[in-house]
């Protein structure tokens, strides 16, 4: 039989229990001669084993055999612990999860006995690994077991050999197998007391003032403050200077009042019923409002060391790990416009729940983005406030690992396992956190493993799904009990100066409820530095211009048509950039991706910051954008973008192929896009149905944000739309959705006189369906070029993108008086697009008017035109939320009788026509032309699917509305 060789490059740290068979002894001598002639022969573990076991360079003679041989069944005994020592730690503070010590971690295994306690080994070889605390190369084996067991069998269990990075291991297992618990000093013992008590209090207050009131306590785990705290200490004095954090709503209150420093007068006014913003009871605007416990705040607080930290709490709904991607987004913009390249000044922090973290696919989504160059943030803090139950279930009801942190093994990140009682080791674990984080800017999981005092909220039986263990809980000592015993049996605080700091708290707590009774809160100004001056939906915002000058547009248009002369790009992109070009200089025939990079680079010359973020944006999916194009020789990619304005900065455009991720891309767009109003932020879909993936940040966080915790934002969201008969799957974004959360009341024209008009301020978000290049180079820049914020919502074309008569005049986009584009308001984004036979303001003889969205109009056109129906007339409704009320009743004053006509390609149940059909009924009453009966609709019928998926029914379904639409009463 064959020997196998030696195991030369092989580190020592990675051996198994491969080399405990009878025959390991022989390689080690292999190994060992082989070193002893030449040391680079060998891994340089073995190199460094070898120097210190033998205290002897290299062809000096050994030890013997047995004695390698069973110093090596010791460093596996070690790395046994390293592996696996967290399964053995105590982490459950109740006591009931009895797990079985891995088998690995039995010294017989090693073939050690009780007779090798007591003898000394030589373990200078451990030094590289940080075991060593104090300087003694030999030490006893009970020695030895007593702190491995110490280091990874107490109060934390390590999890972070799965790492492949050998200095990252490295780190961790120094400041792992150095660290001696309870070795805090009396002043640090003191501040912990204090935030303990601070926490425990709290909560404690709480349940005392309003007994009925849900607030999601932190009973059970109060620990996290004094942990959280040290964390953001610690983070400090690395460098730090803002954390954006992100939290479900267990501890949420506690957490605001103690670690954010919100004013505790302002957290009890919110529970006292009726107690409303001063500004609402003078008339102004604060939308819906949101329960506190989900509400978030931002606050510049000091720190121990004296310096000044900012903290911002993300706003969330129950949707617990929806906010994650949001906070992400939001520290990448941080850093962004603090050019904070390194990543060493703005930070995340996101809280969990262990049902959440394991159960939810978001975490994942979020975790993927972490090392993705235009999103990576340097690393996210995670801390799982683990209860052993998601509201009634069991862990082995939640997740299928053993862990609920598991999934983060996927990323390598380090896992931190903590006794939730044991508020040193909670401390000692996020300062590691904070330290790995700032070091090594990659992410980090603290896993305090705690429980619930009162279930779910404090008004839930918990008994009736987890009898043992509330009645476990029932008699258990809190976190702060167990730590003041424990003071004072080692006579660190004497029971007096703890009396004193609970003195001190209460008196706090009961002053800040008296001045609650008259507090009167002022609505939280959700613009901040970046966002003074914006306005509210109560302040007026003037109308702007967004048309540039001809000659601008030329440069510009010059600039991002031109590839270096050295750059050899794909004969197709060439023809393409050649095209573009044409376009700029003669004038005529601007597509719909010049356009855009015509409205990006534009905002960009005016010092914007533009991001376009999603699957496949570079290309674009319809091969439109190209706004990255690839050497064919090199490979180099060239953006001409970045090449704008004269010493472009870094990322001041930014596009950037995303992960396959809706939800997780769409939430970090939209965190990026609430932190400074002058950029704009785009997300695309691939196919615009893909939104179906992300439908919560569409719901809870897009359509409500600013209703529900006066957060604006201008994000906007590009969706491919249009029946071009590619099956159901790939027609229709869902138009419907977006409209059915539109909050306009479809009964009441508001305000329309230019001068007057909010109904854009006053709306939730914009929804539009835009037909030509030049009307989206509008809108692209009026969302920057107003007083206001609003999430902008654009049903994208597909065949439009190369339909020969969807084309503009670069004239529609200039800002001279006597172009297409200019009238006497100015050049600006078109809300309706009236028919294009210029007909007078009255037209008596056409018989049917056609209004309606998107790419149809261009069908509806062509039929028109071949059958003559000059006496009808098509109108598109550019901008379907708001409706444009004063155009639509322009238009029906000019077709006095006219029949009026929805068309539509989506079935009736969905497309604009629910949510159109009473808004026009309305505008149709409002000039006397008829009411809701007289209103007709074509489309496809009602459906269960948004298309057919087989061709020739979707042409002929396609040919026969586009005739019924303007020949009905003629067939």
């Amino acid at each position: 039989m064959q020997k196998p060789p030696a195991p030369r490059s092989i580190p020592l740290s990675r051996l198994t229990d491969n080399f405990l068979d009878g025959t390991s002894s022989v390689y080690l001598e292999e190994l060992q001669r082989a070193w002893e002639a030449d040391p680079r022969s060998v891994d340089e573990s073995w190199d460094n084993f070898f120097r210190n076991f033998t205290g002897k360079a290299a062809s000096s003679p050994g030890l013997s055999g047995q004695t390698i041989q069973e110093s090596m069944r010791l460093l596996l005994l070690l790395r046994a612990y390293q592996v696996n020592g967290h399964i053995k730690a105590q982490l459950d503070p109740l006591g009931l999860e009895q797990r079985v010590p891995p088998q690995d971690l039995n010294p017989a295994l090693y073939g050690f006995t009780d007779a090798d306690l007591d003898r000394e080994f030589f373990i200078g070889v451990w030094r590289m690994s940080g075991f060593l605390s104090e300087n003694r190369p030999v030490q006893t084996l009970r020695a030895i077991l007593r702190r491995l067991e110490q280091a990874y069998c107490g109060s934390i269990g390590y999890e972070y050999m799965h790492i492949p990075d050998r200095d990252k291991c490295n780190w961790l297992r120094e400041r792992i197998e150095q660290h001696v618990p309870s070795n805090y000093s009396r002043e640090k013992q003191a501040i912990i007391l204090d935030r303990l008590i601070w926490g425990t209090r709290f909560e404690n207050f709480l349940a005392q003032k309003w007994t009925a009131a849900k607030r999601f306590g932190l009973e059970g785990c109060e620990t996290l403050i004094p942990g959280m705290k040290e964390l953001i200490d610690r983070a400090a004095d690395l460098g730090v200077d803002s954390i954006v954090i992100g939290m479900p709503h267990r501890g949420r209150l506690n957490v605001l009042g103690n670690v954010v420093r919100k004013p505790l007068r302002h957290i009890f006014s919110e529970f006292s019923a009726g107690i409303r913003p001063a500004d609402v009871e003078k008339g102004g605007y604060t939308g819906s409002g949101d329960v506190k416990y989900h509400l978030g705040t931002s606050y510049d607080r000091p720190t121990r060391s004296g310096k000044r930290i900012h903290l911002s709490l993300v706003a969330n709904p129950s949707h617990l790990e929806a906010v994650d991607p949001v906070v992400i987004g939001k520290t990448r913009a941080k850093q962004y416009y603090s050019q904070d390249v390194e990543r060493k000044r703005n930070m995340a922090v996101l809280l969990h729940g262990d049902g959440s973290f394991s159960g939810q696919g978001v975490v994942y989504e979020t975790l993927h983005l972490s090392d993705l160059p235009n999103y990576t943030t340097g690393g996210t803090i995670h801390i799982v406030v683990n209860n052993q139950v998601a509201f009634t279930t069991d862990p082995k009801s939640s997740r299928s690992s053993p862990y609920c942190t598991d999934v983060a093994k996927a990323l390598n990140a380090p896992i931190f396992h903590v006794n939730g009682d044991d508020v040193e080791a909670v401390v000692h674990a996020c300062a590691m956190a904070a330290e790995w984080r700032c070091h090594f800017k990659a992410d980090v999981v603290v896993d305090i493993v705690c429980y619930r005092r009162f279930g779910h909220n404090e008004i839930d039986e918990p008994n009736f799904t987890q009898p043992k263990m509330y009645q476990v809980i029932k008699g258990h000592p809190t976190s702060l009990d167990i730590y003041e015993k424990k003071l004072a049996q080692v006579g660190q605080l004497k029971k007096e100066d703890i009396a004193r700091v609970h003195d001190k708290v209460m008196a706090i707590l009961n002053e800040e409820f008296q001045s609650s009774k008259d507090y009167i809160p002022k609505t939280q100004d959700w613009l901040a530095a970046y966002w003074t001056g914006f306005k509210g939906p109560e302040q007026l915002s003037r109308l702007r211009n967004t048309g540039v000058k001809p000659e601008i547009l030329k440069n510009l248009g010059k600039a991002i048509t031109t590839l270096p002369p050295t750059f050899t790009a794909h004969r197709a992109i060439k023809k393409v950039y050649e095209q573009r070009a044409q376009m700029i200089e003669t004038g005529e025939g601007v597509d719909w991706a010049t356009a855009e990079a015509l409205a990006f680079a534009t905002l960009l010359a005016e010092g914007n910051h533009v991001r376009l973020s999603g699957q496949d944006v570079e290309r674009g999916t319809f091969s439109h954008r190209h706004a990255v194009v690839h050497d064919q020789k090199s490979g180099e990619k060239y953006c001409p973008l970045n090449h704008v304005v004269k010493n472009q900065e870094d990322e001041m455009f930014t596009v950037s192929n995303s992960s396959l991720s809706e939800f997780g891309v769409l939430g970090f767009e939209l965190g990026y896009s609430m932190e400074n109003p002058n950029s704009l932020v785009c997300w695309e879909a691939q196919f615009g149905d893909f939104s179906n993936g992300c439908q919560v940040i569409f719901d809870q966080f897009l359509s409500s944000g600013e209703a529900k915790w006066l957060r604006q934002t201008g994000l906007v969201v590009l969706l491919p739309h249009g029946y071009d008969g590619q099956g159901p799957e790939h027609s229709s974004a869902r138009l419907e959705r977006f409209l059915q959360m539109s909050d306009d009341n479809p009964f009441v024209i508001p305000e329309m006189e230019v001068s007057l008009r909010k109904q854009i301020q006053e709306c939730n978000w914009q929804v539009m369906n835009v037909t030509t290049p030049a009307n989206y180079f509008h809108v692209l820049r009026r969302q920057i070029h107003r007083d206001f914020r609003k999430p902008l919502v654009v049903m994208a074309p597909k065949n439009l993108l190369r339909h020969q008569a969807c084309r503009s005049s670069l004239s529609e986009f200039n800002d001279v008086e006597g172009h297409p584009g200019f009238d006497k308001q100015g050049t600006r984004f078109k809300r309706l697009i009236k028919d294009q036979n210029n007909h007078a303001e009255v037209e008596s003889g056409v018989r049917r008017l056609v209004l309606c969205s998107g790419k149809v109009y261009y069908e509806l056109d062509e039929e028109k035109q071949r059958v003559g129906a000059k006496d009808v007339a098509i109108c598109r409704v550019e901008q379907l939320c708001p409706v444009p009320y004063d155009l639509l009743q322009r238009e029906l004053r000019r077709y006095p009788n006219a029949d009026v006509v929805w068309c539509q390609e989506e079935p009736m149940n969905m497309g604009a026509f629910p949510y159109m059909a009473p808004r026009l009924a309305t505008a149709m009453v409002s000039v006397e032309h008829g009411s809701f009966e007289d209103l007709k609709y074509v489309g496809r019928p009602p459906s269960a699917a948004t298309a057919t998926g087989f061709g020739s029914v979707h042409s002929r379904e396609q040919k026969e509305l586009v005739q019924k639409a303007l020949q009905e009463d003629r067939m």
